[in-house]
């Protein structure tokens, strides 16, 4: 195993993690369908970006995409707030449009934006260790394990500083409001988190393998335990096992990393609810 492909699974883990922590409160939240939507609509923010700039390594392309990821949440609570659509129904309304709008932006303009559908969905992460970070001609090897470094550490602070409060908002936001928190405003937070971290992972997995990270290790430690501080350890456990299984299984067939780390996360998660299924059903078995 060389120094590249240490590089590039240094990377993936580093994915894994930081998309797994905020989807794990998400996840609990009952809102995992945000981080799909959230994952799709920035496409848009990144293009408009590049069009307004002309540089597709210009730092407007990381703010321009994190902005449209809030709009989205913000566009999403104001079609809830209304009372007449449920959360998944407000989602359903609001990314395809936005995600809509950018791949036709794309197709009219891909010549000179050098992005496909397909980058964009799928993301390469092969291609990774070969960004580098130069600075006065020091490199400092590939930008994306610097980026999402910079990223998970972002996201430990945050949940370690807000932990008390993210715990009671997520579990009851009625109770917490009546106690002088806001849940409001830990809500946006959260999905400032959230945009911040698909964003910066987008370039690298692509929209799909973010969600599968943001969704399925969460909900495959929510199988095996009850408490928070538990949840977020399994599930990041769960994410470098599945991602390390996936690259390793992509490496000696051949095939897509992305899609070989999303179907080993799907399978982990089956085995688990199988697993759980049948035991429960044994037990039932001998009590009767």
């Amino acid at each position: 195993m060389n120094i590249i492909y240490i590089q590039l699974l240094v990377t993936a883990c580093l994915v894994a993690v930081s998309c797994t922590l905020p989807g794990t409160f998400l996840v609990l939240r009952g809102t995992s369908l945000m981080s799909d939507a959230i994952g799709h609509a920035i496409l848009l923010g990144i293009v408009l970006a590049f069009l307004a700039t002309k540089n597709l390594h210009s730092p407007w392309i990381f703010i321009g995409a994190t902005l449209v990821g809030i709009i989205t949440a913000a566009a999403t609570e104001l079609l809830i707030s209304t009372k007449r659509l449920m959360h998944d129904a407000a989602v359903g309304l609001v990314f395809p449009l936005l995600f809509s709008i950018a791949i036709i932006v794309i197709n009219l303009y891909a010549s000179s934006i050098h992005m496909d559908t397909d980058a964009a969905l799928l993301g390469e992460l092969a291609f990774t260790p070969f960004n580098k970070l130069i600075i006065q001609n020091i490199d400092y090897g590939p930008l994306s394990i610097w980026v999402m470094t910079g990223i998970l550490i972002l996201n430990i602070l945050c949940i370690m500083l807000w932990y008390p409060t993210l715990k009671i908002t997520t579990f009851n936001p009625d109770y917490a409001f009546t106690i002088g928190y806001q849940p409001h405003a830990i809500h946006y937070l959260l999905m400032t988190l959230t945009s911040i971290t698909i964003v910066g992972a987008f370039d690298t997995a692509g929209a799909i393998l973010v969600v599968a990270f943001m969704i399925i290790p969460p909900a495959t430690a929510y199988l095996v335990t009850q408490r928070l501080s538990h949840m977020l350890i399994i599930s990041c456990l769960f994410a470098l096992i599945t991602t390390i299984t996936g690259c390793l299984v992509a490496h000696a067939y051949n095939v897509s990393i992305a899609g070989s780390i999303a179907t080993i996360n799907g399978i982990f998660f089956g085995l688990i609810l199988s697993h759980q299924l049948l035991y429960k059903k044994h037990n039932y078995i001998l009590t009767k």
